[in-house]
């Protein structure tokens, strides 16, 4: 009978733990709105802020950049080159700097914000049309009407 008793105790505090769990997961995905949609997901009307973005460089194909920094305030730049890729374009007009590395260019430096990890525990984090890349940013070829953005987490 003791062992009975304990056993369900274990479950009802194992439950307990989970709905916790649960509820701390949830309560870490809304944004300040507490609409709960995750912060920086889905796409939202940037149109304002991108017709005034400052434009840079010269060539036949353009793309609208913008930077996050740590307070969460966001810089729009429309970047006009004719580079292949989104790192060398923003390499030309020193908007990135970085480090080489045996995975491609660790991005340290964006608009003159330098994100260290090893001091703070942030980095920049490099987002394709508002989701989080699945290439390095030397290596994503530029598509017209496509947005990129690095933002620090």
């Amino acid at each position: 009978m003791k062992k009975n008793c304990s056993k369900k105790l274990s479950s009802v505090i194992l439950c307990m733990a989970l709905i916790v769990a649960m509820a701390l997961v949830t309560a870490g995905c809304k944004d300040s709105s507490g609409n709960g949609t995750p912060t920086g997901a889905g796409p939202k009307d940037n149109t304002e802020d991108i017709e005034k973005a400052t434009q840079l460089g010269e060539g036949s194909t353009k793309f609208t950049f913008s930077v996050v920094d740590k307070e969460g305030s966001e810089t729009w730049f429309e970047i006009h080159t004719d580079q292949e890729t989104v790192g060398k374009a923003l390499l030309e007009l020193d908007l990135i700097a970085g480090e080489e590395s045996a995975y491609g260019l660790f991005v340290k430096t964006v608009n003159g914000i330098t994100a260290d990890y090893d001091k703070d525990g942030v980095y920049w984090a490099f987002y394709i049309n508002d989701e989080y890349a699945q290439t390095g940013v030397d290596s994503t070829t530029i598509t017209e009407g496509d947005s990129y953005s690095f933002r620090i987490e």
